[in-house]
């Protein structure tokens, strides 16, 4: 009875494994079957809410009969036939249910037995893992809302539309988890390790036959696998969460939603640090607010691990060579398409594409060299960088310069000294979190940024310590225990907040991410460090670095941000007080507002130059023109010429001199005068007070302007040409038409003759010192060389009353009798003397009778027209002024027109020209509009932009939480 009553049991057995396995239905619940039962059944079960199970017992949690197929029974069909002997069916009949009974229980008993058998002999063959479910995290059952662990190939996302609400729940919730996901497992490794622990001693105690050491390493291998299959599922789960995003982004970008994409938090903090960067370094303001500062020695991997973050070949590279010059600031965001730009151009290289990368790395390169002033090697000016890709990490970054230990050749002598400078600038904001690269392939004793930042950051509160080239330390270290000590901190006086451990290649400049990460991820699951638990596994891999600095980052952002713009309200408050104290009455102009109301300040007066009349130009320039060449023509043309006998000998020589004059001389005066006299009307309306409206705060651009317009400005080259014939054929007329233009030669001869006779009288007085009437009225006396002048002239003044006609020059007798007679008198004078005392002295003699002789050809112009016929009266002198005032007025009016027509435009096209070249120098802005309203004013204008940008991230920082 007992055996029947098994069979049975082991027939439910069947029916109830039979009844719940793959492919089939069943009412037992899911959630009561084991872990591992569960991880098998629950792809068939997409209405299941998963939980941890309790503790069951070994029947109840797992079989080995469901990984088994079913295979159905098939009968045989029972052909029946004519059976001759009817007589003994009652007989056969009996005997064959009997037999049949005898077969059915037999088949039941044998059966259930074998299958009982079966039954156990599989249960053995399975181990008890009742004792590893912890290992499975919480949060493994609580994203199955969102997943399917059971099969890779079958994982679907459950919220696929970008607009319903679960998709924005899993926006906004499944990085968290992921993150959650980690910190778990992070946990249970601790756990694991405590429970080996107890295991091992567990088994000591028990003498057992197996050695600790083996189990131990039994229990870690399976904690390996275990974190690795983990981590296969959070980077399965991270490459599907990238494709979602970056389908729901190329969605949002093509406007199927038909909403306004707002900035992400990371670009509008990235441009806070923009504005930041260019505010005035006396505040010091700039330093308080977080960014990821990267130092390590050169070539220690900086640049790689930031280009692992950035998942791509972004930065130039050099064996050995100092290739980062200057700090690069790149900025990390999430976008549809990996791309990055420059801060100040709008062109995108597509990251996905070798030819742009190359275009970018490059232009890195350019702008790093352009920053470096000569004679120096590295620069403290910033390059900024923004990338943006799907999956990538928000935050923002500072490449710094590579410490160095020695000034090499080719290097500025304080090359070392600048960039512990720049990344002591850096990292002395205490909230910048600092990125420390160590070099695992060289010793720890060899490093220099470690003291340096253990200089800055004592107590390690905001430093991550990043141990790169892990697979060359673990090839050269003889004793790996020298790893573990330099992850842990215990080589260095350095403290940190995180130890990791990355491998950034195999040293090859051409191999891509892609490439990098796989053979990282084989590295270490391979690696011993991992095996011997001298590494944890969310200590290694670039990955893990990336979501620990992007954590670390944004709860720095979070805690300091708003006492940031608490601190600019309350400087923009002092600023504004003081502009209201100090300028109440006028606008609050930045340096770029007032340079462009200098602009059009400076336009207006340029135009105001082709506003003057023909009169005043032609006014200007003949009077401008006489006083550059009236010594020629009084000096060299007429005195000489004056000097003949007879009026035939005076028009030749004036004709050979004045074709002379013309040839060589005048065009190139008149050039002269006439730019000379527009450079002076532009200044005069550039400088010209405008009453009250007048800022004096715009003159030393004004002037600037000025002299950099005139200093490009060139007159036509063909003006002389030009201006030579027209010259000639004026000079070349002596008709003069009526009598109004005689009286004008008159009147024009007489001022030149006059103004000349003014000037040799004061030269006299000068010679002679002062008459008897100053002397006695002014008290003044004669020097003794005055006295020798004055005998001198008074004995040559005797001798013109003697000949009035006397020539121009003295004879060698004339100066003897001169000197002779001084002497008589007690005076010594030098042959030099007498004669320069002549030249002023005849000067005066020649001027006095020209100007009688001009007043008697006042009535002469009837003996003009006669040709001085039967006339003693002469009046060539006249003709000659006639002339050159005729010359002065054509040449006058030529330069009028081409000033009005060709010059002034091209002057104000090269004070545009200046303009927009002024426009465009910051420099030169800074220089020539400076005073403490233009300083207040910038601040005032700075200190506003980065509060309104800043409560702008805030808002978007509270929106997102």
């Amino acid at each position: 009875m007992w055996r029947v009553r098994r069979a049975a049991v082991a027939c439910e057995v069947c029916q109830s494994l039979v009844k719940h396995s793959p492919g089939t239905k069943g009412s037992l619940p899911l959630q009561k079957l084991h872990l591992v039962s569960r991880s098998i059944y629950h792809t068939h079960h997409p209405t299941l809410k998963l939980q941890r199970p309790q503790l069951r017992t070994s029947l109840q949690q797992f079989s080995s009969l469901t990984s088994l197929p079913l295979r159905r029974l098939k009968l045989s069909p029972v052909k029946y036939a004519y059976q001759p002997h009817r007589n003994f069916w009652p007989a056969r009949l009996a005997a064959r249910l009997l037999k049949l009974r005898y077969l059915i229980l037999g088949s039941a008993v044998g059966g259930g037995y074998t299958a009982k058998k079966t039954f156990d002999q599989w249960k053995d063959m399975i181990p008890d893992l009742s004792d590893y479910k912890w290992i499975v995290p919480d949060i493994v059952w609580e994203i199955d809302e969102y997943i399917d662990l059971g099969s890779p190939g079958e994982t679907a996302f459950r919220a696929t539309d970008p607009g319903s609400e679960s998709d924005k729940r899993y926006r906004k919730g499944l990085l968290g988890e992921l993150i959650l996901l980690q910190q778990q497992i992070q946990e249970h490794e601790e756990e694991a390790r405590r429970a080996a622990g107890q295991y091992s001693t567990s088994y000591a105690q028990q003498k057992r036959k197996v050695s600790d050491k083996e189990k131990i390493d039994q229990l870690q291998e399976e904690l390996l696998h275990t974190q690795l299959k983990y981590q296969r599922i959070l980077e399965r789960l991270e490459k599907e969460n990238k494709e979602l995003r970056k389908l729901v982004l190329q969605k949002d970008d093509k406007g199927i939603h038909h909403r306004k994409l707002k900035k992400s938090l990371i670009d509008m903090y990235s441009e806070v640090l923009d504005v930041l960067s260019d505010y005035d370094a006396s505040y010091n303001t700039q330093d308080h607010l977080p960014r990821v500062v990267v130092v390590g020695d050169q070539s220690a991997g900086k640049t790689s691990v930031l280009e692992m973050i950035a998942q791509a070949r972004i930065f130039p590279r050099g064996s050995g060579e100092m290739m980062t010059r200057s700090p690069v600031k790149v900025t990390l965001s999430e976008g549809p398409h990996h791309v990055a730009l420059f801060k100040d151009s709008s062109r995108e290289f597509d990251l996905t594409k070798e030819e742009d990368l190359a275009a970018l790395r490059h232009e890195i390169e350019l702008r790093m060299r352009k920053n470096v002033k000569e004679g120096c090697t590295v620069s403290p000016e910033t390059i900024s960088l923004n990338v943006k890709g799907p999956g990538l990490q928000r935050m923002v970054l500072v490449d710094l310069p590579g410490v160095i230990n020695t000034v090499t050749s080719g290097m500025a002598p304080d090359t070392k000294e600048t960039i512990f400078s720049i990344s002591k600038a850096y990292m002395q904001n205490p909230n910048a979190i600092i990125l420390c690269i160590q070099d695992g392939s060289v010793d720890a004793e060899r490093s220099i940024v470690t003291d340096l930042v253990s200089q800055m950051d004592p107590h390690g509160r905001r430093t991550i310590f990043v141990l790169t080239k892990v697979d060359l330390a673990e090839k050269n270290v003889t004793s790996p225990s020298r790893i573990q000590q330099i992850i842990e901190g215990k080589l260095f006086p350095m403290k940190a907040l995180g130890y990791f451990a990355v491998v950034t290649g195999k040293g090859n400049s051409s191999e891509s991410i892609e490439a990098i990460r796989d053979y990282e991820e084989e590295f270490f699951q391979n690696s011993k460090l991992l095996k011997t638990s001298m590494l944890k596994a969310h200590q290694v891999t670039t990955r893990n670095l990336s979501l620990a600095v992007s954590d670390c980052f944004w709860k720095m952002v979070r805690e300091s941000v708003e006492q940031q713009a608490d601190s600019f309200k309350a400087t923009r408050f002092n600023l504004e007080t003081e502009w209201k104290n100090n300028y109440p009455r006028l606008r609050e102009l930045d340096r770029n507002e007032l340079f462009e109301k200098a602009k059009n300040e400076i336009l207006d007066e340029v135009i105001s130059l082709s506003q003057v009349t023909p009169k005043h130009w032609e006014e200007i320039l003949q009077q401008s023109l006489w006083e550059r060449v009236s010594t020629h023509v009084i000096e060299n043309i007429y005195l000489p010429a004056a000097q003949t006998m007879n009026s035939g000998t005076f028009n030749t020589t004036v004709d050979i001199k004045l074709k002379q004059w013309t040839d060589k001389q005048l065009p190139n005066k008149a050039v002269e005068v006439a730019w000379e006299t527009l450079q002076e009307e532009f200044s005069r309306f550039m400088t010209e007070p405008k009453g009250k409206e007048h800022d004096d705060i715009f003159d030393k651009l004004k002037e600037a302007v000025k002299e950099e317009s005139i200093k490009r400005h060139k007159w036509n080259d063909f003006a002389e040409d030009s201006l030579r014939v027209i010259q000639h054929n004026a000079l070349e007329d002596r008709s003069i038409s009526d009598k109004q233009q005689w009286d004008a030669a008159i009147y024009f001869m007489e001022e030149a003759l006059q103004a000349r006779l003014k000037d040799t009288e004061n030269a006299i007085e000068n010679m002679v010192g002062p008459d008897w009437k100053k002397r006695w009225l002014y008290w003044k006396n004669r020097t003794q060389e005055q006295c020798v002048h004055n005998e001198t002239k008074n004995e040559l003044e005797k001798m013109l009353k003697c000949n009035e006609e006397h020539p121009a020059y003295l004879a060698s007798d004339e100066i003897t009798t001169v000197r002779k007679n001084l002497e008589s008198r007690g005076v010594e004078v030098d042959p030099s003397l007498i004669k320069d005392t002549w030249h002023q002295v005849y000067r005066r003699h020649f001027l006095k009778t020209a100007l009688n002789h001009c007043n008697l050809c006042r009535r002469g112009f009837y003996y003009y027209q006669r040709h001085f016929v039967d006339s003693e009266l002469e009046c060539n002198d006249v003709v000659l002024f006639w002339r050159i005032q005729r010359m002065l007025a054509i040449t006058a009016n030529t330069l009028r027109q081409q000033l009005t027509n060709t010059e002034v435009r091209r002057l104000e096209k090269n004070v545009k020209e200046v303009l927009e070249d002024f426009a465009e120098d910051s420099e030169k802005k800074v220089k020539l509009l400076t005073g403490k309203r233009v300083q207040l004013a910038e601040d005032l204008k700075k200190v506003r932009e980065i509060q309104e940008k800043l409560d702008a991230f805030i808002e978007a920082l509270h929106q997102e939480k």
